[in-house]
């Protein structure tokens, strides 16, 4: 399969065209949510991303593993191996089991997605279900002699391992220079040979909830390693993509592949490694950490001091996909009503294309015409090439939505095009909006507040004794289910029984 797609990769620092190990197959490894609160508009980029990605590689023909991990353990606070565990913080906070917080952040996280129309992955592992695994990928690293163990905690060896590697090829930094910046004070680094050491295995304090037996001791798993070993389990030693958030690229994905390198696998784990950027409030990077998020219930609601109004999730998976996945993109309430625009425009253009009907009988296809529209139409895909230029995706389906616009308006003549053409156009704006960029109609009208302007209209023929108008509203009205009751109090409507 030879398709033209190219994806810019983190780890080479280039444009690479994209070549899967064993095409037509593609495994596809993206870093889900640490689940110990709600998704938050930030979160919704790489969900709607890694999306796209996966649906585009489909439309192409590939068949996609997409695995995207829950981390429900060992993700401990400011990402280090201090402190505490962010899930059991939030569960003692609230007099709660740590996996009743997790089992309730997974729900929401999968129904805030489910609105912004994310497909589900193939396989969504949870952390704390693959401890085996991780222990398995330490004792091969320890085998290796790239981690030691201290105190019951098992430490990975940056040094030992950089000198054979270099750690910090994907992220870019310079061992020497992370050595100067790492405070010796934090808790804990008495344990490690080095500073720069992290950790695959932490002992547990006592009042440490999340634990498991290991060879080492009662413990839990580092964060880094367990995108390690659940990637390796589904997707093998070696797979095609690995994505995920610009803020995890260090140290997170720059530990994943320390990992995999040190343990059996002697690989990158992933061939290409692509990163979304982030989505920024007032130029700082929005997340929960920093306590400057809108989370998407939020958006979906308007119920925040900075919304204006509430977001339908259309507009925020719109909002998402203006802007080229590797571009920051600001917050603000006038970019989402630019998005709600947007998408109705688009949206609109859909539902005039459904409409459209090809005359026949007519022989009048204009050459110029003719090759105009087909320009268009094949221009609607080929950003997505590009690195996946939604944004300029965007921008071919208004050009091509002007000319549509035009043919239900009178002003370009249907049959001035052939009808192959007109069909090309047809399929391809719902295969690009529908399939591949994952919009759908959202329902803006209230069945309520329609069913009271249909009322309105039923009391207003009664009072005029206009009784066909009464018996048609009725008969339209019971094709619903739908009851109107005439009483002397007014008039009802209720279910028909």
């Amino acid at each position: 399969m030879n398709h033209p797609l190219s994806l810019y990769n983190t780890l080479t620092r280039t444009k690479e065209q994209f070549e899967p190990l064993h095409s037509p197959f593609v495994g596809l490894y993206v870093c889900g949510p640490t689940v110990y609160g709600d998704a938050h508009l930030g979160h919704s980029r790489a969900g709607v991303v890694f999306d796209v990605l996966s649906r585009y590689l489909r439309y192409l023909g590939y068949k996609v593993r997409y695995v995207r991990n829950i981390t429900d353990v060992g993700h401990l606070q400011n990402d280090a191996d201090s402190g505490e565990d962010k899930i059991q913080k939030f569960a003692k906070a609230h007099q709660l089991e740590p996996m009743e917080v997790v089992h309730h952040f997974t729900n929401r996280y999968h129904e805030d997605l489910a609105q912004l129309n994310v497909i589900s992955p193939d396989i969504e592992p949870r952390a704390s279900g693959h401890i085996i695994e991780q222990i398995q990928m330490i004792e091969e690293i320890l085998e290796n002699g790239l981690a030691y163990e201290s105190n019951g905690s098992v430490y990975f060896d940056v040094p030992a391992y950089n000198q054979q590697h270099k750690y910090g090829k994907l992220s870019g930094r310079v061992i020497e220079d992370l050595m100067n910046n790492t405070r010796e004070d934090l808790e804990g680094q008495e344990e490690k040979r080095s500073p720069l050491d992290f950790a695959l295995w932490k002992k547990a304090s006592p009042t440490h909830i999340m634990r498991w037996p290991s060879p080492w001791s009662e413990g839990f798993p580092g964060w880094h390693l367990e995108c390690s070993a659940m990637s390796r389990k589904y997707l093998g030693t070696q797979f095609d993509i690995h994505g995920g958030g610009l803020d995890l690229m260090f140290p997170h994905h720059e530990c994943e592949i320390a990992q995999s390198q040190a343990s059996h696998n002697h690989t990158d784990a992933a061939r290409y490694w692509v990163h979304n950027n982030m989505i920024t409030m007032n130029g700082k990077k929005m997340g929960k950490s920093l306590g400057n998020f809108i989370s998407l219930r939020e958006l979906f609601t308007g119920e925040h001091e900075l919304l204006e109004q509430a977001y339908t999730p259309m507009t925020v998976r719109f909002f998402v996909l203006q802007a080229h996945y590797r571009s920051t993109l600001d917050f603000s309430n006038e970019a989402l009503q630019a998005a709600r625009k947007g998408y109705l425009k688009v949206m609109n253009g859909l539902r005039i294309l459904d409409q459209l009907q090809y005359p026949t009988g007519t022989d009048a296809v204009d050459a110029k015409a003719e090759e105009e529209i087909k320009k268009l139409t094949a221009e609607l895909f080929v950003p997505l090439n590009d690195d996946l230029n939604t944004a300029k995706s965007i921008a071919s389906l208004f050009n091509l939505l002007k000319k549509i616009n035009s043919m239900h308006t009178g002003g370009f003549k249907l049959e001035t095009i052939s009808q192959e053409t007109f069909e090309e156009m047809r399929t391809q704006y719902r295969a690009l909006v529908l399939d591949v960029l994952g919009l759908k109609i959202e329902q803006t009208a209230d069945a309520q507040s329609l069913l009271n302007v249909v009322l309105g209209f039923y009391k207003e023929a009664k009072e005029t004794k206009d009784y066909g108008k009464v018996d048609v509203i009725r008969a339209q009205l019971k094709g619903q289910g739908i009851v109107i009751k005439d009483m002397k109090t007014g008039i009802d409507w209720a279910y028909e029984e």
